[in-house]
């Protein structure tokens, strides 16, 4: 009975579909992170309210105006 069982349940593809959904939405959660931890001290260095971020840019723009 146990045999028969495991036979069955190795044979079973219907969970296949969610298994392999959740595994691609776990390495593209995984690169994201990657990614964000790699970058984001430069974007927040790009965007940054000093002299040298997009703040700083646009009110040195303003004052040239």
């Amino acid at each position: 009975m146990l045999a028969q069982t495991l036979k069955r349940f190795a044979a079973d593809q219907s969970g296949t579909t969610a298994i392999e959904y959740a595994l691609l939405g776990t390495i593209i959660a995984v690169a994201l992170v990657a990614s964000f931890t790699l970058v984001g001290d430069s974007v927040a260095n790009m965007f940054g309210s000093g002299s040298d971020g997009a703040v700083g840019a646009i009110n040195s723009s303003i004052n040239q105006l």
